[in-house]
């Protein structure tokens, strides 16, 4: 078998608010395995720092995989696949390297956009440009797709019948995805957005939400952060912090997401339980 080099798993991605895998990983957060082997736990929010959402988790993640979970899957899965491509003649091949975490850390890391000063700072709304070369950096040694497609696809389908794929699942993306939008809907949230909007406008900034100042255009288009973004940026945590807008939101998504976890308990515990299988059946081989 040919030794792999493992980068660090990759930040997740919040797509209007579902929950998406980057580069064929899946929902992660924490390191624990042990969650998916003990009882099917009350789905409840989880609030570690009360500063610091990174901390913070959502009741949906209940159904999703580990970052543990995750990485041991994905390399038992890489090394059946590394196993099949050598006895088909491709010794060459390997595995595509984890991709870095980039951005946020966690799910609810920047789900509600930036709350750390320093980096406002440093980096306006955009990555640490280190974490960003080693990003691209680990797209650019992914030379995992060029290969015989049918024969890399006939070693995909082996180790799905050995190890399935751990990934997000429709319908838990279907939760995350309604939550976050319908809790920016929540009359505490707009209070407090209102109320993030008045305090830009003390400061010199005219938006009406506060996502409106990430996405604005002169920040996305630039090649560099400028001054502007910075200050922007500065003043958007500023005002963040003093209106509670991530808390505010966080608690509004957190309730929408037990009452529609209520509604598909079932389904989503099933699911559960597929995830225990795979990391079962991965740990077995490893």
């Amino acid at each position: 078998m040919k030794p792999m080099t493992k980068l660090a798993l990759p930040a997740l991605a919040v797509a209007g608010g579902i929950l998406v895998a980057v580069a064929g990983t899946s929902l992660a957060q924490g390191d624990s395995g042990s969650r998916a082997e003990t009882a099917a736990p009350v789905a409840k929010a989880f609030v570690g720092d009360p500063e610091d959402p990174a901390t913070w988790r959502l009741p949906v993640e209940t159904f999703a995989p580990t970052k543990a979970q995750t990485r041991m899957v994905g390399a038992t899965r890489d090394e059946l696949i590394d196993a099949c491509m050598d006895g088909k003649g491709f010794p060459e091949w390997t595995p595509a390297p984890d991709l870095p975490e980039l951005g946020g850390t966690t799910l609810t890391d920047w789900r509600y956009g930036i709350h750390d000063a320093q980096d406002a700072q440093a980096h306006g709304y955009h990555p640490d440009p280190a974490a960003q070369k080693a990003y691209d950096d680990a797209l650019a040694r992914d030379k995992s797709g060029d290969t015989d497609r049918a024969v890399l696809r006939s070693c995909v389908d082996q180790a799905d019948g050995g190890v399935p794929r751990l990934a997000v699942s429709p319908l838990v993306n279907q939760i995350g995805g309604y939550s976050y939008q319908t809790a920016r809907e929540a009359p505490e949230v707009q209070k407090a957005f209102q109320q993030w909007s008045e305090c830009m406008k003390t400061k010199g900034f005219a938006y009406a939400q506060p996502m409106d100042a990430a996405e604005d255009s002169r920040f996305l288009t630039a090649d560099k952060v400028t001054e502007l973004e910075k200050d922007t940026a500065v003043a958007d945590v500023a005002c963040r912090d003093k209106v509670h807008v991530e808390k505010t939101w966080f608690d509004a998504e957190a309730r929408i997401q037990e009452q529609e976890i209520s509604k598909s308990r079932a389904a989503l515990d099933e699911q559960r339980a597929g995830i225990k299988t795979a990391v079962a059946k991965a740990r077995a081989l490893d």
